[in-house]
């Protein structure tokens, strides 16, 4: 016979997605920024619903690390953008001046 080692009121809880949050907040650090938008996005919902008490709260420290991790990510992301744009402007201005 399996036994709920559960209480009551976590058994009604819905389960943390915190593994799924934490990795796409690493790939979002390390290789795709839409994987750091979705971390970020999942990680505040997630964090939103535990402190309401609907999810969970075992993996809140996951959630919150995946979330951190996709908003590094997002913001490295968004000034690699802005720097590469900056690059294209100048390179084609200075193409432009010298020929």
């Amino acid at each position: 016979m399996e036994e709920n080692l559960q209480s009551p009121e976590q058994s009604s809880l819905r389960p943390h997605r915190g593994t799924l949050i934490l990795v796409l907040g690493i790939l979002g650090l390390v290789c795709c920024g839409i994987c750091g938008i979705i971390a970020w996005v999942m990680g505040k919902r997630d964090l939103q619903d535990m402190d309401a008490g609907t999810m969970d709260p075992s993996g809140q420290g996951m959630t919150q690390a995946g979330k951190i991790c996709g908003m590094i990510g997002v913001i490295l992301w968004i000034i690699s953008f802005v720097v590469w744009l900056l690059m294209v402007i100048l390179g084609t201005a200075g193409a432009v001046v010298s020929a």
